[in-house]
């Protein structure tokens, strides 16, 4: 599909967000921000307690360059490249 990400290469688990309301033994709703798009009420298997990072350990998620409308970020490295459907793919 035009637009979505591989499921391989998208993280597993994104961001800390707050239960906004227990729905039933199985389902959660969430507090998303806008540019998140799923929807907010999943299943509590998609879902883990939040950890917090080593103590020194820096992550700091860069926030992307708005461009035509479009999200783009800065690649540090490609790690890898392949050919699917005639088009090239990265790994970064």
């Amino acid at each position: 599909m035009k637009g979505r990400q591989l499921e391989k290469l998208t993280e597993r688990f994104v961001g800390s967000y707050q239960v906004k309301r227990i729905n039933s033994t199985n389902a959660i709703e969430l507090e998303l921000p806008s540019t998140i798009k799923i929807h907010p009420v999943v299943n509590v298997s998609r879902v883990c307690r939040y950890k917090d990072q080593v103590q020194g350990q820096k992550k700091e998620r860069l926030a992307p360059v708005v461009i035509e409308r479009e999200e783009e970020y800065k690649v540090e490295k490609v790690l890898n490249k392949k050919k699917f459907r005639g088009k090239d793919q990265y790994l970064v």
